[in-house]
């Protein structure tokens, strides 16, 4: 039986970095975000916003400089198992098959050799790499990689997945592919998702809301509903419009993170 999703609290949250040369970077400003249990929420930002940094403050890698996180009412201290993640370079143990990588986390669950592989190789099969399981990582292209770690992530069942944007890397054709491949698992499985992604089109095909960050120090400046049905059309009317949207509001921060001139002579 699938476990239920939870959902995820993110209160008055700052992170703070001290440089090599002793100077103080502000990161995140404090970030309020509610996910709902499985919900698809996707975070869009200018480059060094903190998008990256939340979502590892959600996967226990990062301690917040103040402020909470919490798994419904339980506090994030530290990485756990009920929380699957997906990196953009794929993070396969090249050591391992395709099927050992995927069974990784059954493993540490303590579930039995004989069924963690039936898992293994059901997740495989929806992803389409039932027939590469004994291969090495090293043998599949980047596609059938992330391929592999989607499947890595959800075997184990966890309640919340995050992925740091994980089709950046691939090939406009296989993102479109892996993007459709994500949702059925999503929508069959009914994991809570927080995606981080740089595409404003993928954000608004994937996701059921879009949280916009603010230029560095990052904070949430709006979140927008997609309220469109799926599958998704992305010549329509109505989803051009939402990308619009998005990119007015991210145009404004972009420009904060330049230091435009205005050429006032008009000759």
């Amino acid at each position: 039986m699938t476990p239920a999703a939870k959902g995820l609290r993110i209160r008055s949250l700052s992170k703070t970095y001290e440089t090599a040369s002793g100077e103080i970077v502000d990161a995140l400003l404090p970030v309020d975000l509610d996910i709902a249990p499985g919900e698809f929420v996707t975070l869009v930002g200018p480059s060094g916003c903190g998008k990256s940094t939340l979502l590892n403050v959600l996967a226990g890698f990062v301690v917040p400089t103040s402020g909470e996180a919490y798994v419904d009412d339980t506090p994030i201290v530290a990485p756990d198992m009920d929380r699957g993640m997906v990196f953009q370079d794929y993070a396969l143990f090249p050591w391992l098959s395709v099927i050992e990588n995927v069974e990784f986390g059954l493993e540490h669950k303590g579930i039995p050799k004989k069924e963690r592989r039936g898992i293994a190789l059901q997740y495989l099969k929806s992803v389409g790499l039932k027939d590469f399981a004994n291969k090495r990582p090293s043998e599949l292209s980047g596609g059938m990689k992330q391929r592999a770690a989607i499947a890595r992530a959800f075997a184990p069942e966890p309640s919340i997945v995050l992925m740091d944007e994980p089709f950046g890397s691939l090939d406009a054709l296989t993102r479109r592919h892996l993007q459709r491949q994500l949702l059925r698992i999503w929508e069959e499985h009914k994991k809570t998702i927080a995606f981080v992604t740089h595409s404003v089109e993928e954000a608004v095909h994937l996701s059921d809301r879009v949280a916009v960050m603010t230029a560095r120090p990052g904070e949430i400046k709006s979140i927008i509903h997609i309220d469109m049905p799926r599958p998704r059309d992305d010549r329509s009317e109505a989803f051009q419009r939402l990308e619009r949207e998005l990119y007015d509001q991210l145009d404004e921060e972009l420009a904060k993170s330049f230091d435009f001139e205005t050429d006032e002579n008009p000759d």
